[in-house]
C-alpha cells in the first residue's frame, strides 16, 4: 500500500512526436526492397508515389533499428498495441476527467515507488512457448506511462492518484501473437477501476509515426501471417469489399521493403477501371503476398502508416 502525506509528486514525463519527413531517403543496413509489384495502373518504380513511399519505408526500418539498439539489441519479446490499459469502466461522475488524465499520462503518486527491478518473468504463448524478459520496476513503470501519454489530452483535468501498486501476470498482445507475461497493475483513489503497464524491461517501442501536411498515402496493415524459413508474407488490411474488375472494387499489390531486423510492407491500390460511380463507404479485410528476398526468420513486420510492430501469425516452416 503506498502511503504518505506529502504533496503529490509527478514520476512522469511527456515526449512529442516531431513530424518526419518522409522525402529524405534513410541509409537502413541491408536495407532491401523486393522487385516492384506490377499490375493495372500500377505506380512504376520510380514515380513519385513510389519513391516517397520507398523513403517513408526505410525510415520506418531506420526507427526501428534504433529502438532495438535502445533496448539492448534484442527482440525476442515485442509488446503490440498500447502498453497501457485500464481493467473495468469509469463510473459516470469520473469518467471525462480520468480518460482525459490516463490518455494524458497523469498517473501521480504521492510517496516513493520502488526503483527495484523484480526478478524475471516469463512470457508465455498460446503453444506453450516461452521467453524470459526483464521486468520494470514499479518506479519505472508509472513513469513509462507518463511518457506513453499525450499531454493535449488532459486540458485541465485532475490527475489520477495511485494508491497501491501490484505486479502480476495477465495477458499480452506480441508480434507472435497473444500471450501471457508480467503487468503491472495500479490501483487509484477513488475508483474501482485499475490502471495497467505491461512490465517487460527494455521492450521495443516506437512513438507513432505522424506525418504531417503533405505525408503519403501508405495503406495501414493490422496484421501479418508466414513461416520462419519461408519468403512469402501475407498482411491484411481493410479494403474495398469487391475486387477490381467490379465497379466500385480493387486489387492490392504488395512489397516488401526489409532490413535485417524487421520487414514493412507497401500496400498498393489498383481500382476498376471503368466508369466512376457512386461507391458505398463500406470496408472490408482483404490480403495481399509480398515476397521477401530472404526468409522471415524472427523479423519484426512494421505497419507502414504508423511505424508500429503488427501481430504476426506464424505457421509451419516450409
Amino acid at each position: 500500500m503506498v502511503t504518505g502525506g506529502r504533496p503529490a509528486r509527478a514520476i512522469t514525463s511527456g515526449i512529442t512526436i516531431g513530424v518526419l519527413l518522409v522525402a529524405i531517403a534513410f541509409a537502413v543496413p541491408g536495407c532491401q526492397p523486393a522487385a516492384w509489384s506490377s499490375g493495372p495502373g500500377s505506380p512504376g518504380p520510380d514515380s513519385p508515389a513510389a519513391v516517397i513511399l520507398h523513403d517513408q519505408a526505410k525510415a520506418v526500418l531506420a526507427r526501428w533499428a534504433d529502438a532495438v539498439a535502445a533496448a539492448g539489441g534484442g527482440q525476442a519479446v515485442v509488446p503490440v498495441g498500447d502498453l497501457t490499459g485500464q481493467v473495468g469502466d469509469w463510473e459516470p461522475a469520473l469518467g471525462d476527467n480520468n480518460k482525459r488524465a490516463l490518455m494524458a499520462g497523469q498517473v501521480l503518486t504521492d510517496a516513493e515507488l520502488s526503483p527495484v527491478a523484480p526478478p524475471d518473468a516469463k512470457v508465455t504463448w498460446a503453444d506453450g512457448t516461452t521467453a524470459t524478459v526483464p521486468v520494470l520496476s514499479a518506479q519505472d513503470a508509472l513513469v513509462a506511462i507518463g511518457r506513453s501519454g499525450s499531454p493535449d489530452a488532459c486540458g485541465g483535468c485532475t490527475p489520477l492518484m495511485v494508491t497501491r501498486t501490484t505486479l502480476g501476470s495477465g495477458p499480452i498482445d506480441t508480434t507472435r501473437g497473444a500471450a501471457t507475461g508480467p503487468i503491472w497493475t495500479f490501483a487509484i483513489k477513488g475508483t474501482a477501476v485499475t490502471v495497467t503497464r505491461v512490465a517487460i524491461g527494455n521492450a521495443v517501442t516506437v512513438p507513432r509515426l505522424e506525418i504531417g501536411p503533405g505525408g503519403t498515402d501508405a495503406m495501414a496493415i493490422d496484421a501479418a501471417s508466414g513461416t520462419v524459413g519461408g519468403t512469402a508474407l501475407t498482411v491484411s488490411f481493410v479494403g474495398a469489399p469487391l475486387p477490381g474488375n467490379q465497379p466500385c472494387g480493387e486489387d492490392y499489390f504488395a512489397e516488401a521493403v526489409e532490413s535485417n531486423l524487421a520487414v514493412t510492407v507497401i500496400v498498393t491500390r489498383h481500382p476498376f477501371l471503368g466508369p466512376v460511380v457512386a461507391c458505398p463507404a463500406v470496408g472490408a479485410t482483404r490480403t495481399a503476398t509480398a515476397t521477401l528476398a530472404a526468409p522471415l526468420g524472427d523479423r519484426t513486420v512494421l505497419d507502414l502508416q504508423g511505424g508500429q510492430p503488427v501481430t504476426l501469425t506464424l505457421t509451419l516452416t516450409r
